[in-house]
């Protein structure tokens, strides 16, 4: 029992004093139905096609969102040019860039390519 009350109290502190950033990114996985499901951006932009430059289809205003696939695209500022492909809260669907995605790398490992 004492170890068990703990090994509680570690894992406490732990979420506690860990960065968002990276509770978020443990929370970040794909699970059996083939999505990811991640933190994101409160108020990302999902696009037309993989590119800041295509039209805006709309936008993901909570945090914590479900990704189909992802793709290559334009460039970023996360230093890649990876995007995942959303169904934004809007009903529509487009690409979100992966600065957007509080993924732990990129592409996320086990979501299939779009």
């Amino acid at each position: 029992m004492t170890a068990t009350v703990g090994t509680l109290a570690a894992t406490a502190l732990l979420a506690l004093t860990m960065p968002a950033a990276h509770a978020a990114a443990a929370e970040c996985g794909v699970r059996s139905d083939g999505r990811l499901y991640c933190g994101n951006k409160a108020g990302a932009k999902g696009y037309a096609d993989r590119s800041y430059r295509s039209a805006t289809r709309g936008t993901l205003n909570g945090t914590f969102s479900w990704f189909q696939c992802w793709g290559h695209g334009d460039p970023h500022p996360g230093g890649n040019d990876i995007w995942y492909w959303t169904q934004l809260d809007n009903g529509a669907w487009g690409n979100v860039p992966a600065v957007d995605v509080n993924t732990g790398q990129d592409p996320a490992p086990g979501l299939r390519e779009c």
